[in-house]
């Protein structure tokens, strides 16, 4: 069950880091200096952190709770609360993702390239 969760973490783990830009016009000649730079920069912000283990705590309790109200028994709940914690887990990281990904994009335009997305 833990299986797709690491599998997850190893995927999205620097993907957001490893954005390229796009940008309008020509790409000058400090581009793929300056893109080294930033990917650099986002990919030394966090995977993990406190929300991380917030996420999942709140994930599990939820997983949980729903388990035991829809199908009015306890029985699962273990089941339950490991698939809560795995999805708000994943939503996590998807998150910091996108964030690492903004960084990269931000950390361009600063540096004068025309980043559009």
């Amino acid at each position: 069950m833990f299986l797709p969760f690491a599998l997850c973490v190893a995927a999205c783990a620097n993907s957001g880091a490893n954005y390229e830009p796009v940008v309008d016009g020509p790409k000058n000649a400090n581009y793929y200096s300056d893109l080294n730079a930033c990917q650099s920069l986002a990919a030394s912000q966090p995977t993990v952190d406190g929300s991380t283990a917030g996420a999942a705590a709140v994930g599990a309790v939820g997983g949980a709770a729903t388990n035991a109200i829809w199908n009015d028994s306890s029985d699962n709940i273990g089941e339950a609360a490991a698939i809560g914690a795995l999805a708000a887990i994943t939503g996590d990281a998807v998150r910091k993702n996108n964030q690492r990904e903004a960084v990269v994009k931000n950390c361009m335009r600063g540096r004068g390239h025309n980043v559009v997305g």
